[in-house]
């Protein structure tokens, strides 16, 4: 699935987010409202991590979600 397909859906992609990113708060994920580059700097935010770390982790996101 590509990145627009998931911003279509996010409202349901939110809760696998929140269960991948267990720090991001529903907050987050609402104001992420289904961005990508908003969601490669949350998690790089809430888990203290390097750019490139934080979009590996959302293209895998990306690459798992159905």
């Amino acid at each position: 699935m590509n990145w627009d397909q998931i911003k279509g859906l996010w409202k349901q992609a939110k809760g696998k987010a929140q269960q991948q990113w267990g720090k991001l708060t529903d907050d987050d994920l609402d104001v992420i409202d289904g961005k990508r580059e908003e969601l490669i700097g949350k998690v790089q935010e809430r888990y203290g991590i390097e750019k490139d770390e934080a979009e590996r982790q959302v293209s895998d996101f990306e690459t798992k979600y159905h």
